[in-house]
């Protein structure tokens, strides 16, 4: 990395780190999650590697970042608490291992960046199928739309999904 970007990204941190963990803090509400989603702020502000010095609002830079990480970690959090509910209910013995539950947290993470942006009614056509294991005809009659809307929905899901994976 150039020094001069290094000096404009050390002169951004010192400047408005300590704006970015209480603007947080406000809005997760605990100073350790605040501190972490700062840090990995100004980590993606570093991938970046662009001069800064021509941003004229940083603070609308950093909280648009850090805007962005604060949602990907509440909807981990709640992922998390609705597969603990899930399990809450199961034998002792169905239960897995702290790895394979954290593997499983990982995995639904993963669909739910698949899906993100896809709209509910297109969701809902490819979680029939490929879930539930419904026709194409009977997803129709299910949603009462046309056999040509569940094709154009499928399609559009599955171009998506493709996408989303690259």
């Amino acid at each position: 990395m150039d020094v001069s970007i290094q000096k404009e990204i050390h002169a951004l941190y010192c400047s408005h780190h300590g704006w970015l963990v209480n603007w947080l803090r406000r809005r997760v509400g605990c100073i350790d999650n605040a501190n972490d989603l700062a840090q990995d702020t100004f980590l993606r502000v570093i991938d970046k590697s662009t001069s800064f010095t021509q941003v004229k609002e940083p603070r609308a830079l950093l909280s648009t970042i850090a805007h962005g990480l604060m949602v990907d970690h509440i909807r981990r959090k709640e992922l998390e608490q609705a597969y603990l509910q899930a399990i809450a209910y199961l034998p002792q013995r169905v239960i897995s291992s702290p790895e394979d539950r954290l593997v499983f947290i990982e995995t639904l993470l993963l669909i739910d960046h698949l899906f993100k942006g896809l709209k509910p009614h297109v969701r809902n056509v490819f979680l029939l199928s490929k879930l539930e294991g419904m026709t194409y005809p009977e997803i129709a009659t299910k949603l009462g739309v046309s056999l040509r809307t569940v094709e154009s929905h499928m399609a559009d899901a599955l171009r998506h999904v493709l996408t989303m994976r690259h």
